[in-house]
């Protein structure tokens, strides 16, 4: 278990130096002779036809829709492993990130809803800064090398994997559009089949990515954001190893679909959805109601949400302190967690796809999600060369 919190953490860290590239290309090509190049790309048609089912989207779609559902697939597995073996398992070591991660969700949809609370196609974005970035923010402590206890990064992790729990979720009842009753009833059967295949103990995998496309499909068709099937097939993979293997059927796929995710449909979903022009920004565009109230949610709403849940849960004696960490660490890791990036930008490509209103809204996830990054290094640079304060 010890190796595997190793090895992700340590691909989770490159990964979030590949997101911090890919977003410096994506603002090079939008704000460069590149720009048409950068938005034809995004915009060019793939069709995929089977006798009378076709779907027909531009590339951004196929990316957001397609490949970030084996993005979710792979934070299923994650979901799944820690709450049956990992960290989740333990109530006392979850009982703190559990109550950070709520915090840190409450806390930054308020301070948004507050600044625009006043305009309804506005309040579609209150979730976006509720996000946290399990990779660029594991992405940041790597800059620090061995002098961040693994602690630290056990409770950053477990926070981050319970956010995207909850986000999933809100994105399941808050970003549903209108529902189609024969492709709900085919998922649903497909759900049927998979919880029947894990029951009698099928333990090969190419059934469940078989009964999991046609279930992403429906899905995708229904109405239910697509890369929720991912979730959902996750659930259903067993936690078992097949004969004459030493690790589980998830594991093995978690394991084979991490590199990609991280390597390639991270960095290129950053690559395609990062894109901010900067002609015509001034310090008025970080100011309007919605880029702001992403930023604020970001930066100040997730530090106070996380540190603030954690500061009552420690004093009420509802969790305790991970050791080696003092209330500085668990400040600094607070102010990591604004770092929304992929999943408020997915969030955000939901709220407000469609809309018919412009927004700035990159804009604010950007400029949360970087100063955030800053001030939690910063922070934890300054404090990790010093003893850890003593808890009272």
């Amino acid at each position: 278990m010890k190796q595997t919190i190793q090895r992700f953490l340590a691909l989770e860290s490159a990964s979030g130096i590949l997101l911090v590239i890919a977003a410096i290309l994506a603002m090079i090509a939008v704000n460069s002779p590149l720009q048409d190049w950068y938005h034809t790309l995004l915009n060019t048609p793939v069709i995929v036809k089977v006798g009378a089912l076709e779907i027909a989207k531009p590339l951004l779609l196929w990316v957001n829709d397609g490949l970030m559902a084996l993005f979710f697939l792979t934070v299923g597995l994650e979901i799944k492993r820690e709450v049956l073996q990992g960290e989740l398992a333990d109530r006392s070591k979850a009982a703190l990130p559990i109550v950070a991660a709520i915090g840190g969700m409450l806390v930054p949809a308020l301070v948004y809803s507050l600044i625009n609370y006043q305009d309804p196609a506005a309040m579609r974005g209150w979730a976006i800064p509720t996000a946290t970035d399990i990779a660029f923010a594991l992405g940041v402590l790597s800059l620090l090398g061995k002098r961040v206890p693994v602690s630290l990064k056990l409770f950053l992790l477990t926070l981050a994997i319970v956010d995207d729990l909850g986000a999933i979720v809100v994105i399941a009842i808050f970003y549903t559009v209108k529902l189609s009753a024969v492709s709900l009833s085919i998922a649903a059967a497909a759900l049927v089949i998979l919880f029947i295949m894990n029951r009698r103990g099928v333990l090969s995998l190419s059934p469940y990515l078989l009964v999991g496309f046609v279930m992403w499909v429906a899905v995708l068709k229904s109405g239910v954001h697509a890369t929720l099937a991912g979730v959902l097939l996750a659930f259903f993979i067993p936690l078992r190893a097949p004969e004459g293997r030493d690790h589980t059927l998830a594991e093995g796929l978690e394991h084979d679909l991490h590199s990609s995710v991280a390597y390639i449909i991270l960095p290129l979903f950053a690559f395609m959805n990062t894109g901010v022009s900067l002609a015509g920004l001034s310090i008025n565009s970080i100011l309007e109601p919605i880029p702001l109230g992403i930023a604020l949610g970001l930066l100040i709403g997730k530090q106070l949400g996380i540190f603030g849940a954690c500061w009552l849960a420690i004093k009420l004696k509802l969790a305790q302190m991970p050791s080696g960490i003092g209330w500085w660490e668990l400040y600094a890791v607070s102010l990591l967690g604004g770092i929304g990036f992929t999943m408020s930008l997915f969030i955000s490509s939901l709220a407000f796809e469609g809309a018919g209103i412009v927004t700035n809204d990159r804009l604010g996830i950007l400029v949360g999600s970087i100063i955030s990054a800053l001030l939690g290094y910063l922070l934890l640079k300054w404090r990790l060369a010093k003893p850890i304060t003593a808890i009272n």
